[in-house]
């Protein structure tokens, strides 16, 4: 290609937001920003469970944050603590978020549903202060060493009661705050495996998180303030439960309707009892809702489901063409983001004002304020419309890097200030931006992230794998399912299923392998780099 120089490779296509710039108040936390404004809607239910009835008003999460804000200062958490939250959906969840990030401590969610030791490598790696667990998670956090906020109706005994820790902060005088809390500071630390294989820190600022809320909602019209109804099923765990479903919602003085787990029919009975609006959902419920005999036993016509949104896997075209023919009046969308960003582009709009929707299987248009390139991966230069390159992102919304991780922050962002996405894409002529592919290799079953070298970490520990190669194939209902090729030692007794076992046994669920083959040998490149997509095109071909 020859020299490139600086200015050639900086920007000749980089590609803006059709909308205009929104403007994002200054000196504001993400507690306030979401509730700001909740004593108007004092009596109004925010968010409530769909098993228990349990609810909240918008009173109740503004006393209550406050409360747990109070509590968690008065037992020494200081600005920049990190608390990792280890819990199902449940009400309670966001008021727990929030009233960290109100302290100045940092929110870290982690799935109660994973093991021992990955929790455990999450609270060592973020130097943890404190978790909040509940009666599930309790035992698999006893014996971490640091102590366990519990949250439920019965008294775990070594862990700090929620309710008895929010009445003794009633009682405490009001608590002095030396250090304020300001938009620059860290809020949240979710983890996610970026563009490679090991889990993350992702440190997220105040800033970062009202820049992407203001982003995100620019379209909601003042008449939908305190209208909106969210199915809450998506896990709160990962940042698109806790900002754009639940601060979302709190935002918006809507209602978040709580599901802890999916069952078809508990399912449309929340959607059709609680005059659910918008929900946001994995392509597999869709399937559900489509393919699944107990949805005929619902009248449909009840619903008051305006849409439905679909971002942690790619929508299947026969799967959204018997969608839209069953629920005509339902608008599917599709959004893009990632941990390190949270979302970027979006399908929808309000047409009623000229914001029509994207393409059908595109991922939409550019948020407003961010700015999107797509690169040549190899040469790193700009590309022009309709040409596949890298996405790259550049907005207040991008990470301030990866906790502890210099090498890997440097990597995934330049000093130009892009956030390097891993993935390949291109934007038409009328700026819609289609995803084509993964230069990271997570596979993503029914929305989780799994990434292929922990899996194979855990294959390679066992005395009969030589080696070995994990990747994914396209599943209609999980949208992809982790699969392996082993090579055996030759005198091992060892069935396919006895490895599938051993991984299951170390794993949580949703990271299972789904299928495994003994193979003579691994195809890598001459670095040794494994070329997954071989064996991904073998394996399609013998589906």
């Amino acid at each position: 290609m020859g020299d490139v120089s600086g200015v050639a490779k900086e920007d000749l296509h980089i590609f803006r937001s059709r909308f205009a710039t929104v403007s994002v108040p200054e000196n504001i936390t993400l507690p306030e920003f979401v509730l700001q404004d909740a004593e108007k809607y004092a009596e109004k239910v925010a968010i409530v469970e769909t098993a228990s009835g349990k609810a909240y008003t918008y009173g109740d999460i503004v006393r209550d944050v406050r409360r747990f804000a109070k509590a968690l200062r008065s037992i020494g958490v200081r600005k920049g603590n990190v608390i990792v939250v280890a819990l199902p959906n449940l009400a309670v969840y966001p008021i727990i978020a929030l009233g960290i990030m109100a302290a100045g401590g940092v929110f870290s969610s982690v799935n109660p549903m994973a093991v021992e030791s990955e929790i455990r490598k999450q609270v060592e790696d973020s130097e943890a202060r404190l978790l909040v667990a509940n009666e599930v998670a309790f035992d698999k956090v006893k014996d971490i060493g640091i102590p366990v906020i519990t949250v439920g109706d019965n008294k775990i005994p070594d862990s700090i009661n929620w309710e008895e820790l929010l009445h003794a902060a009633d009682r405490a005088g009001q608590a002095d705050i030396q250090d304020p809390v300001t938009q620059s500071d860290l809020c949240a630390l979710p983890y996610s495996s970026g563009t490679t294989g090991t889990s993350k820190g992702v440190m997220l600022t105040h800033r970062n998180l009202v820049s992407n809320l203001c982003s995100t909602l620019f379209s909601v019209a003042p008449e939908m303030i305190g209208h909106v109804c969210v199915l809450g099923l998506i896990p709160f765990f990962h940042i698109y439960g806790i900002t754009g479903i639940c601060c979302s919602a709190l935002r918006n003085k809507g209602k978040v309707v709580v599901m802890q787990r999916f069952e078809i029919r508990a399912f449309m009975d929340a959607l059709i009892k609680h005059e659910v609006t918008f929900a946001p959902m994995v392509p597999a419920i869709m399937l559900a809702m489509v393919k699944n005999p107990i949805v005929n036993e619902f009248d449909i016509s009840k619903l008051n489901l305006k849409s439905v949104m679909t971002a942690a896997a790619p929508l299947a075209p026969d799967l959204r063409a018997a969608f839209e023919a069953k629920y005509p009046s339902v608008q599917i969308q599709e959004a893009y983001g990632l941990t390190e960003h949270s979302c970027i582009t979006l399908t929808h709009a309000d047409p009623r004002k000229g914001r029509p929707m994207a393409k059908k299987n595109s991922v939409g248009f550019i948020l407003p304020n961010l700015e999107v390139k797509f690169i040549d991966p190899d040469t790193g230069i700009s590309l022009p419309k309709n040409t596949r390159g890298e996405v790259c992102v550049r907005s207040q919304c991008v990470m301030q890097g990866y906790y502890k991780n210099r090498e890997e922050t440097e990597r995934t962002i330049d000093e130009s200030g892009w956030l390097h996405t891993g993935d390949i894409g291109y934007i038409d002529d009328d700026g819609d931006i289609f995803i084509v592919d993964r230069i990271k290799e997570l596979i993503k079953y029914k929305g989780f992230q799994v990434a292929p070298a922990e899996l194979e970490a855990i294959l390679l520990s066992h005395l009969s794998v030589e080696d070995c190669a994990v990747f994914s194939l396209p599943d209609e209902e999980a949208g992809e399912i982790p699969i392996a090729c082993v090579v055996i030692r030759k005198d091992a007794q060892e069935k396919e299923v006895d490895l599938i076992n051993y991984v299951a046994s170390r794993v949580a669920s949703y990271k299972r392998i789904k299928a495994l083959h003994f193979v003579d040998s691994i195809p890598k490149s001459a670095s040794g780099k494994i070329l997954r997509r071989l064996l991904r095109e073998k394996y399609l071909g013998e589906k």
